[in-house]
């Protein structure tokens, strides 16, 4: 086993989902003050930044709330849609305000019948929009395409991503609701944010001075995401 390196007590560990958010996080954060850099291309998954007081664990996008929960990192940056679907209990100050798109109800253009059946990457999501609408259809946990539910006939509707609405529209699909609107989201470790504070604190203010915004409290603490449609 590698052994811990030794780090300054305010030293903090940044839990970053692969991919564009990471790309745009490291660039947010650089501006606020933590002056970082993209990892280089490698297998490696956590990434020391010694001069800034920094280690980076480059996760996937549904760990990202279980990292920072359980207290493994201070903080992460992660969806607003994997942060309702985590259910995970972190301090969520800041809307970072980009990857925004919206997690919808969608069925095939003109469709009327009853919901029998729902296909979605979210059934926690799913499952309490259909108990507010008295829906009893089954929620059927599904990856890859999920539109080819629709189209199959597997379910008569899907809950999923949309960003552009191209591939809905390339299906012959339609969002009949949304549920929320999702972006980018700070999220901070209860405890790191007392322990860390003189650290914490700074780079919350300042990632709201950039332009990003108090998170949504109608829908904090309820879920990047799979393939956008």
């Amino acid at each position: 086993m590698t052994p811990a390196p030794v780090r300054a007590p305010d030293h903090l560990t940044l839990a970053l989902p692969k991919g564009r958010i990471l790309e745009e996080a490291v660039a947010l954060l650089s501006l606020a003050g933590l002056p970082l850099t993209l990892p280089e291309k490698s297998r490696a998954l956590r990434h020391e930044f010694p001069d800034v007081g920094v280690t980076i664990l480059e996760l996937r996008n549904q760990d990202v709330p279980v990292y920072v929960d359980l207290g493994v990192a201070d903080v992460g940056i992660v969806g607003k849609d994997v942060l309702i679907e985590s259910g995970r209990g972190v301090y969520e100050p800041v809307d970072l305000g980009f990857a925004r798109c919206r997690l919808s109800l969608i069925r095939e253009v003109g469709a009327t019948g009853p919901l029998v059946r729902v296909g979605t990457k979210y059934p926690r999501a799913a499952r309490a929009y259909l108990s507010a609408h008295g829906i009893p259809a089954e929620v059927v946990k599904l990856s890859g395409n999920i539109e080819l539910a629709a189209l199959t006939g597997l379910a008569e509707a899907v809950i999923d991503l949309v960003q552009t609405g191209s591939t809905l529209r390339a299906n012959n699909l339609e969002e009949v609701d949304v549920l929320f609107e999702s972006s980018a989201r700070l999220i901070v470790n209860r405890a790191a944010l007392k322990l860390r504070r003189e650290r914490l604190r700074p780079l919350i203010s300042r990632l709201r001075e950039l332009g990003a915004g108090e998170p949504d409290r109608a829908s904090a603490g309820q879920p990047q995401t799979s393939q956008q449609s």
